[in-house]
């Protein structure tokens, strides 16, 4: 099911769940490279200097330090050349109306999905 994406990047504060999902990434080939950030903070800094540049993100939402929504607001303030080819999705076990609505209004948010991503979940992001 290999979609074609060179770096996926993981931005989640939960260790389980980044080894879960890193997993079921892996197991779907749906990126040549996975990236795990535990931190939104460190995420920015990757991007900003050029140590990661992804394809895809999937970008928790309650994180400490910085959330998702902060993380957005600095990833909107990089230069162009470090953004423009990033999908992004908010990967969340919120289940806050105001969170999913906030997400479809971020111009920067392709999809808001509910954890735990399932294979069925990454074939339908492929399609």
């Amino acid at each position: 099911m290999y979609k074609g994406y060179k770096t996926c990047l993981l931005i989640d504060d939960n260790y389980i769940d980044n080894f879960v999902t890193r997993r079921i990434l892996e197991n779907s080939n749906f990126a040549e490279n996975i990236v795990v950030q535990q931190s939104a903070f460190d995420a920015i800094e990757a991007i900003k200097t050029g140590q990661v540049k992804p394809d895809v993100i999937f970008l928790d939402l309650r994180m400490p330090m910085m959330n998702g929504f902060e993380f957005l607001q600095e990833y909107d303030k990089l230069p162009e050349q470090n953004k423009s080819a990033s999908k992004i999705f908010m990967l969340s076990s919120s289940l806050d109306p105001v969170d999913v609505k906030r997400s479809g209004q971020n111009k920067y948010i392709t999809q808001f999905i509910h954890k735990p991503i399932t294979q069925k979940i990454l074939e339908e992001l492929s399609a």
